[in-house]
């Protein structure tokens, strides 16, 4: 991946998808999402970032994520997408998760012409308010959503990722609002930066505080960085059961979650660091119950990153659930300021009208 533009990484995914997926009787078209979709062509892509594909097909149920697949020198993540899911321009222009990749044109494979004529009415729409703030409304109902799942009786590595992902969605709220990609892991990164533009860095902390991470040193982080990367291995090694995020734990995906975490540390972006370092180390613990249930050597380390978030007991975790939902009011108030300053940002009618 290093020393490859943006441009070409797209290249190369699209020839992924004519050699390895167009064939399939299924096959329905391919677009690009993710990082690499919204990326200046130009640019350079990081050896810690990957070319994020979604291949549509025309199955109810899509089939499982395929995952990471090293191809020509990039690093390709190939997601399977339903029609169903992608049913009209509105469904998708509502999406907080769907619409930014059709927000300029990233359609690779289209035998039907169908993903065009969605692209150009997406992006039609894309920067209007009543489309931004369905966004906003999406991104909010996955947090409350995700925090209904937190059940005390699962294992509780699976308790801290129910509280983990919806407490970070609290980005993808203010992201949705500034236009801007709701990415995954880079997700505290990407709001740093749109909370920086609009000066309500006193909101960033706030998210920090949300996460538990606000007050970590560089110095803590980059040891809970050392017991996730051992878990990791651990993991990518024992990993034989399928879960949805099995390709995020393999040899091949080291550079995106352990490279990646390593690169922002070195940048001062500690904090920014922990909510991947924690969703990898929760993953790690999974695939290691699953298919290594001996090997029990990092517990401790996870439950040391737990308790310096906050999050160290089931307790702890309907608190800190808890103070995310407190939050919503102030985040919604937040998003609005963000619309109303966004130049971007154009005035439409109701949805219906």
């Amino acid at each position: 991946m290093r020393g490859t533009r943006v441009r070409d990484a797209r290249a190369a995914a699209a020839r992924w998808v004519a050699r390895e997926a167009a064939s399939a009787a299924n096959f329905a078209g391919a677009y690009l999402t993710g990082s690499a979709a919204w990326a200046d062509p130009d640019a350079m892509l990081p050896p810690t970032s990957d070319v994020d594909v979604a291949v549509v097909v025309t199955d109810s149920a899509p089939p499982p994520k395929l995952g990471k697949v090293p191809w020509e020198g990039v690093l390709v993540e190939v997601t399977y997408v339903s029609w169903d899911g992608l049913a009209s321009a509105d469904d998708v222009l509502a999406s907080c998760h769907l619409a930014g990749a059709f927000r300029t044109d990233t359609v690779i494979a289209d035998p039907t012409g169908r993903l065009a004529r969605l692209q150009a009415a997406v992006a039609a729409g894309f920067a209007e308010r009543r489309w931004a703030r369905l966004r906003c409304e999406d991104a909010e109902r996955r947090i409350t959503g995700g925090l209904a799942a937190l059940d005390p009786r699962r294992p509780f590595h699976d308790q801290v990722t129910a509280w983990l992902f919806p407490a970070g969605v609290t980005t993808h709220v203010l992201l949705a609002a500034g236009l801007r990609n709701p990415t995954v892991r880079l997700r505290y990164p990407a709001v740093r930066e749109l909370l920086r533009a609009y000066r309500r860095m006193d909101v960033y902390e706030e998210l920090l505080g949300l996460l538990g991470c606000a007050h970590l040193t560089r110095e803590r982080v980059t040891a809970h960085l050392a017991a996730m990367t051992r878990a990791f291995d651990a993991a990518a090694a024992a990993a034989r059961t399928p879960f949805p995020f099995s390709a995020d734990v393999t040899e091949a995906a080291r550079p995106v979650a352990v490279d990646g975490g390593a690169d922002l540390v070195a940048r001062g972006l500690h904090r920014e660091a922990v909510f991947w370092i924690a969703a990898t180390y929760a993953r790690c613990l999974k695939i290691l119950a699953a298919d290594a249930p001996g090997e029990t050597g990092h517990l401790a380390g996870f439950a040391d990153l737990a308790a310096d978030l906050g999050a160290g007991s089931p307790d702890d975790l309907r608190r800190r659930a808890s103070e995310v939902t407190a939050y919503l009011p102030r985040l919604r108030a937040v998003a609005e300021e963000i619309m109303d300053a966004n130049p971007e940002i154009r005035d439409g009618s109701a949805p219906g009208g």
